[in-house]
């Protein structure tokens, strides 16, 4: 749906025309893939698919959240003391008003509709999206856009998600979200924040991105358990995290039985993933497409190898890209288990190369994945 046919969809729920439109992106990243919560350094772009909310604010104390993507509305009083709800899906949003209030915004009602563009479930930060864009229009609704700098914002909807949503994700997601510069690719170390704009900008190559349609849910056992397996591995390492160890600690640790082979093959790919990442960032600097595609592949076995969250559809995506003539790269995006992947591929051969991998993914598994192209956009805000 476009903004014209949101806006005209708000006034039949509620009334009147919205006061304002705002919009916050999903997500693919480049590379640097469950290193965020390892204080490593990740690599993301934003896509041009997003979450779009239109709003108005009310004269009472209530905020209503409702989507075009689910069933039931639901809505907070800011009266009564915040905590998550049956409505799971608005328990993102209402993390976020929690956290805003914590931060001292005075917030008054309001009335949300979103609509959204971004598959669910296809590891492209629809979450994350959502949570920016309520946190994008509420402030806009009080006339303090703005007033909560960039990552102390993202920090706010992080909490959200982990707290109110119960889905233990890194900072990353949210960071790309608020941060992300049209035509760039943001490094962001994760540990003390610290951004760079790299340019991603050339019309020689796009980025192809296919949803598998097999859904993940980062809440899931899986997940965690990577999680405190790094966290173990970075204590009998005697690190503060990952981040700090190197190739030679773990292959030592492994050898000597410090650090259990599971161990040693997760902290294997955070290693090297670190590694790649900051690579990757060098590559795209100085438009070495060749070099960072190779680091994409290179990237990819090591999250099926070492850190076991690929299937054998991403698989399949990534094989069927290295037969392609103008493929230059291709890997997983995003937490795993499903979800989509992404393929770095000339704009020459876009369409043909697209057509190649829906197609050979038909044929093996019955269904088409799902394909677009997109260039690095900008991050959240309102729209005129």
């Amino acid at each position: 749906m476009d903004t014209a046919a949101l806006r005209s969809t708000f006034r039949k729920i509620h009334g009147q025309a919205p006061a304002f439109t705002v919009q916050a992106p999903g997500r693919v990243n480049l590379i640097g893939e469950h290193t965020d919560y390892n204080d490593g350094f990740v690599l993301p772009i934003a896509i041009q698919r997003r979450v779009t909310a239109c709003l108005q604010p009310r004269g009472d104390r209530t905020i209503s959240f409702t989507s075009l993507q689910a069933d039931l509305p639901a809505s907070v009083s800011l009266y009564s003391p915040l905590k998550p709800g049956p409505v799971r899906w608005a328990n993102y949003c209402v993390g976020v008003v929690a956290g805003l209030m914590d931060a001292g915004i005075e917030l008054r009602g309001a009335d949300l509709v979103f609509d959204s563009d971004i598959p669910i479930g296809a590891g492209l930060s629809s979450s994350a999206a959502l949570e920016v864009c309520t946190a994008t229009g509420l402030l806009a609704s009080v006339g303090r856009l703005g007033a909560v700098p960039d990552r102390p914002l993202a920090l706010l909807c992080q909490r959200a998600e982990n707290e109110f949503a119960g889905a233990p994700c890194g900072i990353m997601d949210q960071s790309i979200a608020v941060m992300a510069r049209e035509g760039r690719a943001l490094l962001l170390d994760c540990r003390t924040g610290r951004t760079e704009q790299v340019p991603f900008d050339s019309g020689e190559v796009v980025l192809l991105v296919a949803d598998t349609r097999v859904k993940h849910e980062i809440g899931g056992g899986e997940y965690g358990r990577r999680r405190q397996t790094c966290a173990d591995a970075a204590g009998k390492l005697g690190v503060p995290a990952l981040r700090d160890a190197d190739a030679e600690m773990v292959e030592a640790a492994a050898a000597s039985n410090a650090i259990t082979s599971l161990e040693a093959r997760r902290a294997r790919h955070v290693v090297s993933e670190i590694a790649r990442a900051l690579s990757a960032a060098e590559a795209l600097g100085r438009r070495d497409y060749a070099a960072f595609g190779e680091l994409m592949y290179a990237s990819h076995a090591s999250l099926r190898d070492d850190y076991e969250v690929s299937c054998d559809e991403l698989d399949a995506v990534v094989d069927l890209a290295r037969s392609c003539e103008g493929a230059l790269g291709a890997r997983m995006t995003g937490g795993g288990f499903g979800g989509s992947a992404i393929v770095l591929v000339r704009a020459d051969r876009r369409d043909e190369i697209a057509s190649r991998i829906v197609s050979g993914f038909a044929e093996r598994f019955g269904q088409a994945c799902g394909m677009f192209a997109t260039r690095a956009a900008a991050g959240a805000g309102l729209i005129e």
